[in-house]
């Protein structure tokens, strides 16, 4: 994964400083995140306690946690997950650990193909399928013109898609890209199919900047790693909210040109599998 390092107090972009513009909402946080995550699944089979204790430990470093969304909030659904203090730590440890794929690796829809197969998302073989949605464009305002290094009157062109995994909506992305900087040939596949923009830029080996990565939801209270009272075990099953992450990124070709600026949100979807089962020693 390719970083761009602060200028300044925050980080920059093709020189540009967002920090001193006001921009903190584009702050570079993946490194926090991914650290945490290396580990965890080696507890996940461990007595609960253990596991808790352990996930204290890192849990402080390891997540930076976003504003909740009172909408998502209201639009709470249940889940496969049971509410207790173990499963939410669990839901918790699993968001950190998808979190984390996301930052290292360049292309969401293939990590989202992994993650979709190995929680057996959909029938196996299954890819992430791309589904348009049209009528919804979104010019490029001046910050997302800066973030891809173009001028005012250069053609940026928009695309706001679902990745779905089977009939499981797992992300929706909004995708400003400068066509100038494709091929003819990914040009007519993003312009006339609902191809990834993943896959249709794939041979272009680029990479992928993360501006922000926020946690829209925690399945555990503020404080909790310092003592703070977890909630009760309830009978319903846990509920979740429709968004749980949400990415800010640009991707670069090899030589450093930007060309697509993204906005990743990913659904409670991703979670949409039974608990982890911790054995008791």
């Amino acid at each position: 994964m390719q970083i761009d390092y602060a200028v300044g107090e925050g980080p920059s972009i093709y020189g540009v400083d967002l920090a001193s513009k006001g921009l903190r909402k584009w702050e570079l946080r993946s490194d926090r995140l991914k650290l945490a995550t290396q580990r965890i699944s080696s507890f996940m089979a461990f007595y609960p306690w253990t596991f808790i204790r352990t996930v204290t430990f890192i849990g402080a470093a390891a997540i930076v946690l976003g504003t909740q969304a009172p909408l998502a909030q209201d639009l709470s659904t249940p889940s496969q997950w049971p509410d207790t203090p173990t499963s939410r730590v669990q839901a918790l440890a699993v968001l950190q650990t998808l979190n984390a794929q996301l930052l290292s690796n360049a292309s969401a829809t293939l990590t989202l193909d992994s993650w979709c197969a190995l929680h057996k998302l959909a029938p196996g073989g299954s890819k992430i399928v791309a589904h348009r949605v049209r009528g919804q464009d979104k010019p490029a305002d001046a910050l997302i013109r800066e973030l891809l290094a173009v001028g005012p009157d250069e053609p940026v062109s928009y695309r706001r898609v679902h990745l779905a995994c089977g009939n499981r909506i797992l992300s929706e992305a909004d995708n400003w890209y400068v066509p100038a900087r494709l091929t003819a040939d990914m040009n007519n596949a993003l312009n006339t199919t609902d191809i990834s923009f993943g896959r249709a830029v794939q041979s272009l080996k680029f990479t992928r900047t993360n501006l922000s990565a926020e946690l829209l939801w925690s399945p555990l209270p503020k404080g909790w790693e310092m003592g703070a009272e977890l909630p009760a075990s309830a009978m319903a099953p846990l509920a979740v909210p429709p968004f749980l992450l949400e990415h800010h990124a640009v991707l670069k070709l090899r030589d450093g040109t930007p060309f697509s600026a993204l906005i990743e949100s990913y659904t409670s979807s991703v979670l949409d599998f039974p608990a982890p089962h911790v054995r008791r020693r």
